[in-house]
């Protein structure tokens, strides 16, 4: 950019910015003609603190703006001088984020892909490669183990798929086709070696497009992002490569992690297409709900593997805060971002989360912390927790709201939406009754007051704003496709350094709450849409949601929570209701 050009593109918006001032505040900023100062005017007076102050919702003294504003100029300089240094998008900021206590780190013993006692069952018969479509992990892998079906026929199909139904939901950003079938190649000539990797090798998967994939797109669903190529691959995308897992598609996802909305448009909802996919995972919940995929890998920083799962009907797995390694991944907040499986069933989950958990001396907030499953541990011998209030009806201790005119989401009447409702939490109560039949002792569980959650919900949008400071200054912030971010991201640059490292601090008040109720339990179970699930992406609590039933003719689904650093435990839980129920075999007509 030419120096001349960007002093008069200041100069004028200066004169702009100027005329929206208070007199007093103006003359503070003023060139020294107008503010009538001597030798080198300081840009920042003690008139334009005030002004900063209410901001904040502090008010010093005359007396302190006079000592501080010289130093607040001198910071000024700092800070454009800051900004004048090129910062890489992947890189971390020099402070870190661990969810556990003094005291309380995990013991070490990772193992990624150590045998795990899962069961793999082939189906018991099959008419043709597209009544694979909708197979767990757990029934290919045998087929392919034996090669009674090859990885690359599996890739084609799922390659079709993704073509057609794919297009119609609006879920694929880049189709992998070149790198899928030299994969699928390799690992049907490893098989045929007697070289098998284990029950991921040569199944098809889908990335949600925001990991490093080497000489191809990584868009970050956004307009400014559309080119933009990597060259290296995240660590999530190495570790599968390993594995012997075929890369068939980058996945959309809501534009910087937001919603389900993306440059291609929105991401559809395989069980109703006139519904969104929800976000901001949504590429990945549409295309393995769709039998799209084998299974994809989703990341959540406040519900996006969560909510996506949910509304589309597969398992969605967030593991604990520091359990895979986020290189190569597009940081959204350095403290909360957290990947994890997406898939058709709990033990698909399990095995998928085996292949990518644990350090990689790459990402020092990942913890070396061991995954022990045991799929037969007895329910009786956990404690089981679950949010009473959440499981009763609208308006009965859940602060519902009673009916109104008009027709609510969907085109339905007030009436249609009463009947949904109590239908939903019919099934939840169901869901609490298997797990009684199945042996489980379930107390009642009261989780922290939201009200501290609440407030540190600005520490995400912080991050956020931060992460993308730099396209938050150029043109590329006015691309339409950024949906509400760019206001987010200029209204989080007034957050004061010290208010967001106070809403630190609490949050720790947060997590040691929260540790107290854990205490207590092994996991506990609420709906999906619980207030436990901003409660927990703060506190960095692992938790796993599968489809409980129906309503309207799209899933209604549980979520269980478990203790840091034991998904085992969660997933074991979850892994009990699955089995005691039929839902999991069921998939939207596409």
């Amino acid at each position: 950019m030419h120096p001349k050009k960007t002093q008069v593109r200041e100069s004028a918006g200066r004169r702009r910015f100027l005329k929206t001032l208070p007199a007093a505040v103006a003359a503070g900023l003023a060139p020294p003609a107008l503010a009538q100062q001597a030798q080198q005017p300081e840009r920042i007076g003690v008139d334009t603190l005030d002004c900063a102050e209410k901001i904040f919702g502090i008010d010093f003294p005359p007396e302190h703006d006079e000592a501080a504003v010289n130093g607040v100029n001198q910071n000024l300089g700092r800070f454009e001088q800051l900004r004048e240094l090129d910062i890489p998008l992947d890189t971390e900021p020099a402070v870190s984020f661990k969810p556990y206590l003094p005291g309380r780190q995990p013991k070490p013993g990772a193992t990624p892909g150590a045998v795990l006692n899962v069961t793999l069952q082939p189906p018991s018969r099959r008419a043709s490669i597209e009544d694979l479509a909708f197979l767990p992990v757990t029934a290919l892998a045998p087929l392919i183990q034996k090669r009674e079906v090859s990885s690359t026929d599996l890739t084609r199909m799922y390659l079709e798929r993704l073509k057609t139904i794919g297009a119609r939901l609006h879920c694929v950003v880049t189709l992998t086709e070149e790198l899928a079938l030299r994969q699928a190649a390799a690992a049907d000539a490893e098989i045929k070696a007697g070289k098998y990797r284990g029950p991921l090798h040569g199944i098809p998967w889908g990335a949600k497009d925001l990991f490093a994939t080497t000489g191809i797109p990584t868009t970050f669903g956004a307009g400014p992002y559309r080119a933009q190529v990597i060259d290296y691959d995240a660590t999530v995308v190495e570790r599968l490569r390993d594995a012997g897992a075929v890369l068939v598609a980058k996945l959309s996802m809501g534009a910087l992690a937001q919603g389900d909305r993306w440059f291609g448009g929105q991401t559809r909802n395989p069980w109703n297409p006139e519904q969104g996919a929800s976000g901001s995972s949504a590429g990945p919940g549409a295309a393995t709900a769709a039998g799209l995929v084998g299974f994809a890998i989703g990341t959540e920083t406040r519900g996006s593997i969560i909510s996506p799962s949910a509304v589309n009907g597969v398992v969605g797995l967030r593991p604990t805060y520091g359990r895979v390694s986020r290189h190569g991944a597009m940081a959204l907040s350095w403290t909360m971002d957290k990947i994890g499986p997406m898939c058709r069933t709990v033990e698909d989950s399990v095995l998928v989360f085996n292949a990518i958990y644990g350090p990689d001396g790459r990402d020092d907030s990942v913890v070396d912390a061991a995954f022990t499953w045991n799929p037969d541990v007895p329910l009786a011998k956990l404690r089981i927790g679950y949010v009473a209030a959440e499981f009763q009806p609208p308006g009965e201790g859940r602060g519902g709201r009673g009916g109104g005119r008009g027709r609510g989401r969907g085109g339905l009447s007030p009436e249609e939406m009463r009947k949904r409702a109590e239908e939903r939490v019919r099934l939840l109560n169901d869901a609490l009754e298997v797990y009684r039949k199945a042996g489980a002792r379930l107390e009642p569980i009261e989780l922290p007051p939201n009200r501290l959650t609440q407030m540190l919900n600005f520490l995400l949008a912080t991050e956020a704003a931060a992460a993308f400071d730099d396209l938050t200054r150029t043109e590329g912030i006015n691309d339409k496709s950024l949906n509400t971010w760019p206001n987010t991201f200029r209204t989080h640059r007034f957050v004061p350094a010290v208010e967001y490292i106070r809403g630190q601090r609490a949050r720790t008040l947060l997590m040691r709450q929260m540790d107290e109720v854990m205490s207590k339990f092994d996991a506990f179970i609420t709906p999906t849409n619980s207030s436990s699930l901003s409660l927990t992406n703060l506190t960095g609590h692992p938790a796993v949601s599968l489809k409980a039933g129906f309503v309207g003719g799209t899933p209604v689904q549980i979520m269980v929570t478990g203790r840091l650093y034991d998904e085992a435990t969660m997933l074991r839980v979850a892994l009990a209701y699955e089995r005691a129920t039929p839902w999991h075999t069921m998939h939207p007509t596409v």
